[in-house]
């Protein structure tokens, strides 16, 4: 595409986001499309789906034609996740928890089903917070970690680049903790970065930056998660590039 037609084709997707009142994930976007495409992705790890909002945001926006793994724990929420994944041939759901450990545990579900998550609220947490993220009631639900359930979907799927999204309400360090040694094997590594943490024992983001680039992971994009909350930031998005897949040179 030459650079005429992809300046269009940016115009039409800030436009068709701004009508549909999701202005503030054009960022967010335009990072994918150049990640998923630059380095080859075929494979993402939707881990935290909800209803499937990410995944459908890759297909109709991000352009991703790859697999796509849906993790998604709330009983709620998975049946209309799996309605959307059984219309798209390349994408499959799956009614669990992805942690650090293989068992059952007690799953939190919140006021706000987008809430939900193996954390408890922090008694610290933002007003705005409050009536939303708030447990209704608890389920036991199947963890598993990762570096045991890759093989099953690799032999199962057939992909060689995979790339691991995390939404999962304070959670994601205990994921990326439960990928063992693969994490290697991701080509980047996308989660959700609290800068006021609303979970107990979340895990604050200048601690996730440190944890991934202790393991090799380098930042490539951060943006705000949502329609941001003024004057004081609460949580961020932030990809980050496995430095394996790198050119030797920078």
């Amino acid at each position: 595409m030459n650079r005429y037609l992809r300046e269009l084709a940016d115009r039409w997707l800030a436009l068709r986001l701004a009508l549909g009142g999701r202005v503030h994930q054009y960022p967010e976007i335009q990072a994918l499309r150049r990640f998923l495409s630059g380095f080859a992705v075929d494979c993402v790890l939707d881990v935290g789906a909800n209803r499937g909002q990410y995944a459908t945001m890759l297909r109709r926006d991000a352009g991703f034609a790859g697999t796509i793994l849906s993790f998604e724990p709330n009983p709620d929420v998975f049946a209309e996740l799996s309605r959307h994944a059984a219309r798209d041939p390349k994408w499959h759901a799956f009614n669990m928890a992805l942690s650090d450990f293989d068992g059952t545990a007690s799953f939190n579900i919140m006021a706000a089903d987008q809430f939900s998550s193996l954390k408890v609220p922090s008694a610290r947490q933002d007003a705005i917070f409050a009536e939303r993220n708030l447990v209704t009631r608890t389920v036991e639900m199947q963890c598993r970690r990762i570096d045991g359930l890759l093989p099953e979907l690799v032999a199962a799927h057939g992909f060689a680049r995979p790339f691991l999204k995390m939404d999962t309400q304070g959670h994601d360090l205990s994921v990326c903790e439960g990928a063992g040694d693969a994490l290697t094997k991701m080509t980047g590594v996308q989660t959700e970065l609290g800068v006021r943490p609303i979970y107990e024992g979340g895990t604050t983001y200048r601690a996730m930056i440190d944890w991934l680039a202790a393991r090799g992971f380098e930042p490539s994009a951060f943006f705000a998660n949502n329609k941001g909350h003024f004057p004081l930031l609460v949580e961020m998005d932030g990809i980050f590039v496995n430095g394996a897949v790198l050119p030797q040179a920078r």
